[in-house]
């Protein structure tokens, strides 16, 4: 069984075939209508049950999107609507929908209720975000890196901001695909010391450092994050902390000139970045939001076998 709860899951080999996949389909489809499916239709007669527990527009319609031009279906579950709101167990949710659709996407809180839905089903689990990590992101974000003209191996990210979710799938995509990561976050909000451990093994150089400057000189890729997740408390605070971490054009000048801006959106643009780099020539978060689809895409395939 072929559960996506994290890259790692796949491997770099795979991740790699994923963009590999997500850019042929891509290029296959310009100028098709969204929801017309892609010539093969591998995946004709699948549906795929998506539960959220947590708001969502990219990832909802992404994995929607993507089912429907893989020939499938989708269909959608939260917590308000479903019995796993009332109370039954992810156990027998799982169990109860391993009979009735093809995959399961989960958007959670808790990457535990992840890994419980994996243990319990008989096919294959999706991790569509967690507070551990948010493998599906990271596939688009390193398709649209790969898009724009960044070779993965020895590439230098800077990440500013939280160390959250996002940023241990980066690190743990560094581990798989052997790029550098500088990680520029105020005191305390460092990501967990096993995504760093995990890469640092493999052999990339991770650089932590409270000096948002030193964490972008000489960057390929700059990404950051919205401050507050959904859900967290003593946002005052945080928010006070982090603002040396905004990126701003001034942040831009010491990365690479032709460096590439990311964010995986919703973004609060005033807080973690300025309207002229949001906006500006640097920023490809919108073919970063449209890649969540084609990535997805790849993710789906490769659950079933068929990449």
């Amino acid at each position: 069984m072929r559960h996506f709860l994290d890259l790692s899951d796949a491997g770099g080999d795979a991740i790699a075939a994923m963009i590999n996949d997500a850019q042929d389909r891509k290029a296959a489809r310009q100028a098709w209508p969204k929801g017309r499916a892609d010539a093969d239709a591998p995946l004709a007669g699948h549906v795929l049950g998506m539960i959220f527990e947590k708001n969502s527009t990219r990832t909802r319609v992404s994995f929607d999107i993507a089912m429907r031009q893989l020939g499938g279906s989708a269909l959608i579950l939260d917590s308000g609507t479903s019995q796993l709101g009332r109370g039954e167990s992810v156990a027998d949710t799982a169990r109860v929908l391993s009979r009735m659709v093809d995959a399961i996407m989960l958007r959670t809180d808790d990457h535990d209720k992840a890994l419980e839905m994996a243990r319990h089903a008989t096919v294959p689990v999706i991790n569509g975000l967690t507070d551990r990590s948010h493998p599906c992101q990271i596939v688009a974000d390193l398709l649209t890196v790969v898009e724009h003209g960044k070779a993965l191996p020895g590439l230098e990210l800077a990440w500013l901001g939280d160390g959250n979710n996002v940023l241990h799938s980066i690190l743990e995509a560094a581990a798989l695909m052997k790029f550098n990561v500088r990680v520029g976050t105020p005191k305390g909000y460092e990501p967990e010391a096993e995504f760093i451990d995990m890469a640092r093994a493999a052999g990339c150089k991770v650089t932590l450092t409270n000096d948002a400057r030193e964490a972008v000189a000489d960057a390929d890729i700059v990404v950051t994050d919205t401050w507050v997740s959904m859900g967290q408390e003593h946002v005052h605070n945080k928010l006070a902390a982090m603002a040396p971490f905004q990126v701003s054009d001034a942040l831009m000048a010491s990365a690479k000139r032709e460096a590439k801006f990311l964010h995986c959106l919703p973004a609060h643009v005033g807080d973690e970045v300025t309207e002229e780099v949001f906006e500006g020539d640097q920023s490809v978060v919108f073919d970063e939001a449209e890649n969540r689809i084609h990535a997805q895409k790849s993710v789906l395939l490769w659950c079933f076998d068929k990449i």
